[in-house]
């Protein structure tokens, strides 16, 4: 049977994993700046999260959430503590697509009103609702197509409060990434943010922050959306939750109560993915890695700066994009082939870095060298790869 061709892949085999770096199976070390799509959280293999998983599984794996299961309070209340939302209540799922999905049809529950607002260049994952408020006609198929949601122009006041005024009435839920990922680390303004809140409340819709990249402390807050000092109704959560194990979640205001049977999930919330996830919460607060998030990435941030061939460099914390111009398009190929650097893209010019949160900044410093290496090779003519 041969597999289903959905993405472009790197001829490369990964085999073996630690920290920031990832070795293929001839041996090749490689440079995690990457992280599985922001997936990598806490460092790859960290010894605390096997550990725990390791027990877990010596114990009990998987039963329903027919039963009780204190694993999952445990981490709830970690999670509290961690992101300062105590007063939050948790819904566990699996992935940030099945977590947004959760939280639009929350939202529409609880008001009983269908209208969406997303914005231009979102991604918010492929579940029919989810897709259907991602920004990407190619992902969207006919099934999905809806007149429920509109994309608003992103960090656009004027528009969103002329929407509000003419649709106020109707609108459900405003979804908005803290920081744009997929779409090209885009940085929503903190007045944006505070004008979607204070629209939501005279209006009677909900705000979803939809944290799933730009979340779990990888901005240096817990959510990016914290930075605006207001609070959201419900924030979704995945990638960096399990540290590669499969775990998401949504957390939502108390004053949204939970009615049986809206919500359900088979595997959300198992004892190994809790496991999973509150040994990540643990190794968050113990090694304090969203305080190492804003250090090492502001110095990215200022040496990125310092190099002219690059533009608008963007981001906070340790999720950093910046524009490539087109004679240096090979920029990103070349640091995996020739430097051995793993980097994220979005299209059609920016580079991506979404490092684990416990990047060391002598790895940092060993980029930013192989980076002025590889752009002094293209811009005085070397052999490109391939």
């Amino acid at each position: 049977m041969k597999l289903f061709d959905v993405y472009p892949i790197n001829d490369i085999t990964i085999v073996k994993a630690k920290g920031s770096y990832v070795w293929d199976d001839r041996g090749e070390q490689y440079l995690d700046l990457y992280g599985g799509h922001a997936v990598i959280s806490i460092g790859h293999t960290h010894p605390h999260w096997v550990k725990r998983i390791e027990d877990q599984l010596e114990k009990i794996a998987f039963y329903s959430n027919s039963v009780r299961i204190p694993l999952q309070q445990q981490m709830s209340d970690k999670l509290g503590k961690v992101s300062g939302k105590n007063d939050y209540q948790l819904f566990l799922c699996n992935s940030g697509a099945e977590a947004n999905e959760n939280a639009l049809k929350l939202a529409s529950f609880h008001n009983g009103r269908k209208k969406v607002v997303a914005f231009s260049r979102s991604f918010h994952g492929r579940t029919s609702l989810a897709v259907s408020a991602t920004d990407n006609k190619n992902y969207i198929a006919p099934v999905n197509e809806t007149d429920n949601v509109v994309f608003l122009p992103f960090n656009d006041e004027e528009a969103l409060e002329g929407y509000f005024r003419e649709n106020g009435e109707k609108i459900s839920s405003v979804i908005i990434e803290g920081i744009q990922g997929v779409g090209g680390i885009n940085v929503a303004d903190d007045s944006f943010l505070r004008k979607i809140r204070s629209l939501c409340d005279e209006y009677g819709a909900l705000y979803i922050a939809d944290s799933v990249q730009c979340g779990y402390g990888r901005s240096g807050k817990f959510f990016s959306h914290d930075f605006a000092g207001v609070n959201a109704d419900i924030y979704t959560m995945a990638k960096g939750m399990g540290n590669g194990f499969p775990v998401a979640g949504i957390i939502i205001a108390p004053h949204i109560k939970p009615k049986h049977f809206a919500l359900g999930t088979t595997f959300g919330g198992n004892h190994l993915a809790c496991s999973a996830a509150l040994a990540v919460l643990e190794i968050i607060e113990e090694e304090k890695l969203m305080g190492n998030a804003v250090m090492v990435g502001k110095y990215l941030k200022d040496q990125l700066e310092d190099i002219p061939e690059l533009k608008n460099v963007r981001g906070r914390g340790l999720m950093i994009g910046f524009d490539v111009p087109e004679e240096l398009k090979d920029l990103k190929k070349n640091l995996l082939w020739n430097q051995k650097i793993f980097t994220g893209e979005a299209k059609p010019n920016v580079i991506r870095l979404l490092p684990s949160l416990a990047l060391k900044k002598r790895d940092a410093e060993q980029f930013i060298e192989s980076l002025k290496e590889e752009i002094e090779k293209i811009l005085t003519g070397e052999k490109v790869h391939g």
